[in-house]
């Protein structure tokens, strides 16, 4: 050894933060093998908060492809400890993005679809910005049960057909991650991953993103996943809510087949956004004790997309009209309550 020169390995995820960022010529994308050992090293929390912070703004500014997150999300599966004795989930509904425009309604979707027998399994993380309203603080607020283990999950699905379980019990490296946002200031791609984590393996799965341009990342990535039943679209504050006022392009799987579809608005005026959101409307909504036409417009259209991405309706229009029939019969009584 040179005189006053310390030898010393490399850390063992270096190499992944090297192909990232050796410059315009010599950076490249991960392939799905590299992916998924990098992620596993991180699940497993074998790596350095630089490395991590590194590695994460380096694939933010690089762009994911299919390989990288495909990579990612098997990674997460073999690493994370999903239970394999669930009763058989119909539909995932993955909720990260938070509101901060309008209401969620997608919730009075869930709860009608569950209402007339269709198993829905929603995850999604604590507040980590400012500005936006999360899955378990909106839960908490307008009481719909949180479960706080896969037990729960299990009498909630038998019980009601519908459970909710925070990220944070999922998984709490993930989780700790999506909360690096506020150190970031952006978001990073495990926001990205986690909409394909499907932890309890349901028959389908429907996503919603912010922008356009990841239709077609998340359509592919659920085809190299093999799932059969699958739905992407740019939703309400990137929820997967439908807009009313917006005609809705969405990327589907359809028994594994991949499709476009292309939902109708279903009102002309665009939607006046709010400044505060009161979450008690929801339960007030379904209840029929107040009107708010949009909300309705938008739990019906999104109680369709429901009906469609799991077989159960194979055309928009008879989607919408179904929709709209158990919107008016619905049990008024009945909250998120078996």
């Amino acid at each position: 050894m040179t005189a006053g020169k310390l030898e010393k390995e490399d850390h063992p995820f270096a190499q992944y933060v090297r192909i990232l960022a050796r410059g315009k010529r010599g950076s490249r994308s991960l392939s799905e093998e590299e992916a998924y050992q990098a992620m596993t090293m991180i699940v497993k929390n074998q790596v350095e908060d630089i490395q991590l912070g590194a590695f994460l703004m380096l694939l933010r500014v690089k762009e994911l492809v299919e390989e990288e997150l495909v990579g990612f999300v098997k990674a997460v599966k073999d690493n994370v400890d999903f239970p394999q004795n669930l009763p058989q989930i119909e539909l995932d509904l993955p909720c990260y993005a938070g509101k901060k425009k309008q209401l969620p309604w997608f919730l009075l979707s869930a709860n009608l679809l569950s209402q007339n027998g269709m198993s829905i399994f929603m995850h999604g993380c604590s507040k980590y910005l400012q500005g936006r309203v999360f899955l378990d603080e909106i839960a908490a607020t307008i009481k719909i049960p949180i479960c706080r283990n896969w037990e729960e999950v299990t009498d909630r699905i038998n019980t009601s057909n519908f459970a909710f379980l925070p990220l944070e019990v999922i998984s709490p490296q993930l989780h700790r991650i999506i909360t690096l946002r506020y150190h970031f200031g952006v978001r990073s791609p495990v926001h990205t991953l986690v909409r394909h984590l499907n932890p309890t393996n349901a028959k389908a799965v429907i996503q919603g993103v912010f922008h356009p341009a990841y239709l077609e990342l998340h359509q592919n990535t659920a085809i190299k996943l093999g799932y059969q039943n699958f739905a992407v679209l740019k939703g309400e504050g990137g929820e997967p809510e439908r807009k009313p006022e917006a005609k809705t392009r969405m990327h589907m799987l359809l028994k594994g087949e991949p499709k476009i579809v292309e939902w109708s608005a279903m009102q002309a005026h665009r939607q006046e956004k709010l400044t505060t959101l009161d979450l008690e409307e929801l339960p007030k909504v379904w209840r029929g004790e107040v009107e708010n036409p949009y909300g309705e417009l938008a739990a019906i259209g999104t109680a369709a997309i429901g009906l469609m991405t799991t077989g159960r309706v194979e055309d928009t229009g008879t989607a919408v009209e179904i929709a709209r029939t158990l919107w008016e019969k619905r049990d008024r009584n009945r909250w998120f309550q078996g």
